[in-house]
């Protein structure tokens, strides 16, 4: 059975806004590099993977979510380039065009998404790829779920739970705790005082979780402050999902849409892949 494939659409839209030159554009002008390297990444993990489908994730920027609501420094100081923006708002109707799935929801992570399709697939039987350079989805390593993470000029590596603990030093399950001990820079979570990833590692072989820490009396003056980490940590795997029946892309009406969008450049590259297969 082949496997659902489900991305994280800003993680990869990022990637390709800055490894792709700025002086790429449309016909009209308009910037083009993310659109361009965004569909490039898209074809080559279809060629590489045949999944049975593709989902892509997005995040909805103009609305918070209950993370942000929760805790005020979350995510904040993060501004993007207008250009940035723009061709973001372009992308999902592009990977829409070629039958491909897309969820976006207002309140919801594209995170969320890739915890629920894993969730969903899983519980059918399926098995399960998610591409994404964000580690908090190493929670989702599991039997049949594998984590896909980008590495420029190469394959993509592949984390299973082996990888998880090999990295971490925990068990997949573990990751959301250990994402509120040791605290998240890029998403500013504080974490607990004085704590790392060594230490954070440790407590949780000593302790299977962090309730079980707070129960044995550890961090009690951050007990409340580390259950909201804990919480902002992990996926929602209850997001709304789109169906999701099996799809041949169809990569002839995305060389259109990507005609239309001024993007000739990429339009051809979905060309070649639908008279390659």
């Amino acid at each position: 059975m082949k496997p659902l494939l489900v991305i994280d659409g800003d993680s990869f839209a990022h990637r390709a806004y800055h490894a792709i030159p700025k002086t790429l554009r449309r016909a009209d002008g308009g910037p083009g590099n993310m659109l361009f390297g965004f569909g490039t990444m898209l074809l080559r993990l279809w060629q590489a993977e045949r999944p049975r489908t593709v989902l892509v994730a997005w995040d909805t920027l103009e609305v918070p979510t209950y993370r942000h609501e929760a805790l005020a420094v979350y995510q904040a100081g993060r501004e993007f380039d207008a250009e940035l923006i723009e061709q973001l708002g372009l992308l999902p109707a592009l990977v829409a065009s070629s039958g491909l799935a897309c969820a976006k929801a207002p309140g919801y992570e594209a995170d969320d998404f890739l915890g629920a399709a894993a969730a969903a697939e899983e519980a059918a039987g399926g098995t399960v790829l998610v591409a994404t350079s964000d580690r908090d989805a190493f929670q989702l390593a599991s039997a049949s779920t594998t984590i896909l993470q980008p590495v420029r000029g190469e394959a993509a590596t592949r984390i299973g739970p082996a990888e998880v603990r090999e990295r971490y030093g925990v068990d997949p399950a573990q990751v959301p705790d250990f994402i509120a001990l040791r605290g998240d820079p890029s998403d500013r979570i504080p974490g607990a005082r004085g704590i790392g990833p060594k230490k954070a590692a440790d407590l949780l072989a000593q302790y299977p979780t962090l309730e079980a820490m707070l129960k044995a009396g550890r961090f009690a003056a951050e007990a409340d402050a580390l259950r909201l980490y804990r919480e902002i940590a992990t996926l929602d795997r209850s997001a709304p999902m789109p169906a999701l029946p099996d799809v041949d892309p169809d990569w002839s009406a995305a060389a259109e849409h990507a005609r239309v969008l001024g993007m000739n450049g990429l339009a051809g590259r979905f060309e070649e892949t639908r008279t390659s297969t």
